[in-house]
């Protein structure tokens, strides 16, 4: 339990975010001893591609999804994931692993001279696709979110899926506004990826 002097308490228990609705997934394991829990990894997700609002995203990540009931479901059939947070185009926000834990997000991947980014990051998941636009509560949601794991952790990192996997992901994508976000977390740029203030159009 964090020290209720840093008011950290008041929003977190063994890792699990207060204000998001929790859901937890099987999908996860621990932390290599003495991981220094300091990246934010940002993803953007939706099932099937381009739906919203369904409880598909859910599913799979508790591995409930049925296989059968869209054909794009076959070509992730079997797939074992999760992430620490999901946020709807509403800005509802989700919890499915402790932060604490090791969750299922990023893959084969390699930021800041380590690989292995599941090791030592937090995931955050956006409802939308790849090279989409993302909506101003999810923003909102996403800002909210990286200052309370800030206050929690020690991160001085955030990039999203394709930073950390370059060539194999391409998400959030293009329209992704870090700018935006680096402005309302008041976060130095140093802590995002190099040129991505240059993207969002």
């Amino acid at each position: 339990m964090t020290d209720p002097a840093d008011g950290t308490a008041v929003m977190w228990r063994g890792g699990w975010y207060r204000y998001a609705r929790s859901l937890a997934s099987p999908n996860f394991g621990a932390r290599p001893a003495g991981a220094l829990i300091d990246l934010i990894v940002v993803h953007s997700i939706s099932l099937p591609p381009g739906e919203y609002g369904g409880g598909q995203v859910q599913q799979l990540f508790c591995n409930q999804l049925d296989w059968n009931a869209h054909p794009y479901f076959k070509s992730i059939e079997g797939m074992k994931v999760s992430a620490h947070f999901y946020i709807r185009r509403t800005g509802e926000l989700w919890q499915f692993v402790s932060c604490d834990d090791r969750a299922w997000h990023a893959g084969q991947s390699s930021y800041r001279g380590r690989g292995d980014c599941n090791d030592d990051s937090v995931g955050i998941e956006l409802e939308g696709l790849e090279g989409g636009d993302f909506e101003a509560p999810q923003y909102e949601a996403l800002a909210a979110l990286c200052a309370a794991i800030a206050q929690k952790y020690p991160i001085c990192h955030i990039a999203g899926h394709e930073h950390i996997a370059p060539g194999r992901k391409a998400d959030p994508g293009e329209r992704m506004d870090w700018r935006g976000l680096q402005g309302a977390l008041a976060w130095p740029p140093g802590h995002f990826p190099a040129g991505v203030f240059a993207v969002h159009k």
